[in-house]
């Protein structure tokens, strides 16, 4: 497995453009964060901070974009088992604020497979290792040709 893995790209499934909201490079209006395969720990990570684009309460993250960072997290990490899997289902527990301007980091892991269902987890925290927001999310594999034929290069 190569030591870096980013956007939505797999072994087998290569997409037109990366226009995702998150990490796509080609969304000139997205947030265009990295995420870097930990090997030893089997964990996709991302290091980043939030600018006042993205403010909810005062000085502080909205809620939504909090759940769309873990949400892309917990979706980088069936690219372990080289497939494409649509979130089916997340929760998210909010636990402190999540600042803006501040270093952040984004850790997304799996918790079990079973067939086509992929359960993966991802955690915002913030520089003190504190826990501020984590999520677990339910994934159905797909076959990208098949749903998204006109958007796939043959």
């Amino acid at each position: 497995m190569p030591p870096r893995v980013q956007g939505h790209d797999t072994g087998h499934h290569k997409m037109q453009k990366n226009n995702c909201f998150v990490c796509g490079p080609n969304n000139k209006d997205g947030m265009h964060l990295k995420f870097i395969l930990d090997e030893d720990r089997q964990t996709f990570v991302c290091r980043f901070r939030l600018s006042k684009r993205y403010t909810g309460p005062p000085g502080h993250c909205h809620g939504g974009i909090i759940a769309t960072i873990l949400d892309d997290a917990m979706g980088k990490v069936n690219k372990l088992h080289q497939v494409v899997a649509l979130t089916r289902e997340m929760t998210v527990e909010y636990l402190k604020p999540v600042p803006l301007h501040k270093p952040l980091r984004v850790e997304g892991r799996e918790i079990k497979k079973r067939g086509r269902t992929h359960v993966n987890m991802a955690e915002i925290l913030n520089e003190k290792n504190e826990v501020l927001a984590r999520s677990r999310g339910i994934f159905i594999a797909i076959d990208p040709e098949k749903m998204f034929a006109k958007f796939v290069e043959r």
